[in-house]
C-alpha cells in the first residue's frame, strides 16, 4: 500500500509509534512524534461516534480554551491538541479551521468526505501528488512522494483542501494594517504578546529546550522561556573562534540555563553536506548553507538528556523575527506602505525557505520546533504597528523597537549586538567551493544553463544534482523557495 510506503520513508519524523486506518475512500497515516498525552494521544484519532477520524502534524496551542469552548457537546478521549479539530470540523466544518491557533498539517475524513488543511504561515510542512489513477496523496515531506505520483507540488500555506471544491484560502495575511505610531504603545505591545506567545509555546508533556545563537531573537526566546521553566537546556554550535559561542555562553549565565555547545570545523559540515542538502529538499544555495548548522545544532539537542535521563524533543527558535521586525539591513531602503508591502511579502514566502529548513533539520533529528515569534495573534498584532517605528531603530540597529522593548531584560552587549550570517564564514564558503569545484565542471554548469536548469550557480546545480537522484520525481514550479531579496 502507498501509505505504509510513504510512513516508512517519515519514520524519522515520528519515531514512537505509527497508525493508520482506511476510512472508506480515504486512507489515513502517521508516525508519531510524542509531545502531549504521550501515553493515549496515539493516531489516528476518532470520535466517540467512530465516524469521524483525523492524523495531524505540529501543535495546537489553543487546544486548552477549544476544548472548554466544544466540551458540552462533545467528549474528548484524550489529551492530544490535535482532537480539537474533531469537534471543530463538526460543529464549523471545514471553517473550522479558522479558530485553531498553532503550526500544523491535518487530514480529516468520515470515510465519504475529506478535509485536508495547513497552517496559515505554512510552518509545518505538505505536500501532494495525484497518481496515474488519479488518487490524491498528501505527506508532509516530499520525499514520501517520491516514485508514488506524477509530479510533486506544495501544498499552500492558509489553505484546505476539499475534493469538490479543490484549494480553499482561508488565511491571508492583513495587508497595510500598521496605525500604531505611539513608541511606548508598542513597546509594551511587544512586550506582552511575545512572553504570551513563549509561554503558549511551551506546552509539553516532555522537555523543551531552546536553540541559542547568541543573537537578539534567540536570546529573547530563551530568556522568556526560563523565566517559565525551572529548568531550560539551551544549544549552540559555531566555528572555532565563533563570536556565537561567546554571545550564547554570556546568555546562558546571564539566564540561568544549562548550556550545551558544539565547535564546528569546516570539513565537518562538508562530511555533512550531502545529507543535509537531501533532509532539506531543496537546492537554493543559501538555504543550504544555512542548513549546516541547524543540522548540528539539532543533533546535539536530540541526543541531551535531562538529569532525569529524559531526551529533549521540542525547542524554541528564533525564525519570523526579522520578518516581523524588519530585521534584515537592506529594508533601510524601504519606508512606509512599501516596507510594510515588503515584510508581507518576507513572511509569506518563509513556508518553502527558513521554515522548511528549520523543519527539516530538527524533524531529520525526531525534535519539534516552534516559532513563537510567528505566533499568529502575535503577528496579527505586531503588524499593526507603523513601520516607522520598526525602521527607526534604537541603537541604530534594525529591530530597534525589538531592542528597545527589551533593553533592561539581556545584557547590553546582547541587546546591541548585530549578528552575522553563521554560513558567511570564509573557510565554510571555501570548503563548498572546494566540494562544488570537484564535482561540477565548468562543461557541467554550461549545459545546465543552456538546458535552462532552474538554477543560479555551479553550487546550486550540485545540490540540484543531489536532490534530483534523492526523489526522482518532477517538482512542481515553485515548490523549490527562492530568496528573491539581497543576497545576505
Amino acid at each position: 500500500m502507498a501509505v505504509d510506503r510513504m510512513m516508512r520513508r517519515l519514520r524519522h519524523r515520528g519515531p514512537d509509534g505509527a497508525g493508520l486506518i482506511e476510512c472508506g475512500r480515504a486512507v489515513l497515516g502517521q508516525t508519531r512524534l510524542a509531545i502531549l498525552d504521550v501515553a493515549g494521544g496515539r493516531q489516528p484519532l476518532v470520535d466517540a461516534d467512530g465516524r469521524h477520524h483525523v492524523v495531524g502534524n505540529g501543535e495546537i496551542y489553543n487546544h486548552s480554551q477549544l476544548r472548554d469552548r466544544f466540551g458540552g457537546d462533545f467528549r474528548f478521549q484524550t489529551r492530544s491538541d490535535t482532537e480539537v479539530v474533531l469537534p471543530a470540523y463538526q460543529r464549523m466544518g471545514w471553517e473550522g479551521v479558522r479558530v485553531l491557533n498553532g503550526m500544523f498539517s491535518y487530514g480529516l475524513t468520515d470515510g465519504r468526505d475529506l478535509c485536508v488543511a495547513r497552517d496559515p504561515l505554512g510552518i509545518k510542512p505538505l505536500y501532494y501528488g495525484e497518481r496515474p489513477d488519479r488518487l490524491l496523496l498528501f505527506a508532509s515531506e516530499m520525499q514520501a512522494l517520491a516514485g508514488e505520483v506524477a509530479e510533486v507540488a506544495e501544498f499552500p500555506p492558509g489553505h484546505c483542501y476539499l475534493p469538490e471544491q479543490g484549494f480553499v484560502r482561508y488565511y491571508q495575511l492583513p495587508a497595510r494594517a500598521g496605525v500604531i505610531i505611539d513608541q511606548e504603545e508598542a513597546m509594551a505591545m511587544v512586550r506582552v504578546e511575545l512572553t504570551a506567545a513563549v509561554r503558549s509555546h511551551l506546552m509539553s508533556d516532555v522537555p523543551v529546550g531552546a536553540f541559542l545563537s547568541g543573537g537578539l531573537d534567540s536570546s529573547l526566546l530563551a530568556m522568556l522561556a526560563r523565566r517559565e521553566l525551572p529548568e531550560l537546556h539551551t544549544f549552540a554550535v559555531g566555528l572555532e573562534g565563533s563570536s556565537d559561542l561567546a554571545a550564547a555562553a554570556i546568555v546562558a549565565r546571564a539566564i540561568g540555563s544549562r548550556h550545551h555547545e558544539c565547535e564546528l570545523t569546516p570539513a565537518m559540515m562538508a562530511d555533512a553536506l550531502e545529507t543535509v542538502v537531501v533532509a532539506l529538499e531543496s537546492y537554493d544555495a543559501a538555504l543550504v548553507r544555512s542548513a549546516l548548522p541547524t543540522w548540528f545544532v539539532s543533533r546535539l539537542a536530540a541526543t541531551t538528556r535531562t538529569a532525569a535521563g529524559e531526551r529533549i524533543k521540542v525547542v524554541l527558535t528564533g525564525e519570523g523575527a526579522d520578518e516581523l521586525f524588519a530585521g534584515y539591513e537592506y529594508l533601510r531602503n524601504y519606508t512606509g506602505h512599501a516596507l510594510e508591502d515588503e515584510l508581507n511579502r518576507l513572511l509569506g514566502s518563509l513556508h518553502n525557505l527558513n521554515l522548511q529548513r528549520v523543519d527539516r533539520m530538527t524533524m531529520a533529528h525526531a525534535l519539534e520546533a516552534r516559532v513563537p515569534f510567528l505566533d499568529l495573534g502575535l503577528v496579527e498584532r505586531i503588524m499593526r504597528i507603523h513601520p516607522v517605528l520598526k525602521q527607526s531603530g534604537a541603537f541604530g540597529q534594525a529591530k530597534g523597537l525589538l531592542r528597545a522593548a527589551f533593553s533592561s531584560d539581556l545584557p547590553p552587549e546582547i541587546i546591541q549586538r548585530q549578528k552575522l550570517e553563521f554560513a558567511q564564514g570564509a573557510s565554510v564558503s571555501d570548503c563548498i567551493g572546494d566540494i562544488v569545484s570537484r564535482r561540477v565542471s565548468d562543461r557541467d554548469w554550461a549545459r545546465a544553463r543552456a538546458a535552462g536548469l532552474p538554477v543560479r550557480s555551479a553550487e546550486e546545480l550540485y545540490y540540484f544534482n543531489l536532490l534530483s537522484r534523492h526523489l526522482g520525481t518532477p517538482l512542481q514550479p515553485g515548490t523549490i523557495g527562492r530568496w528573491q531579496g539581497p543576497v545576505l
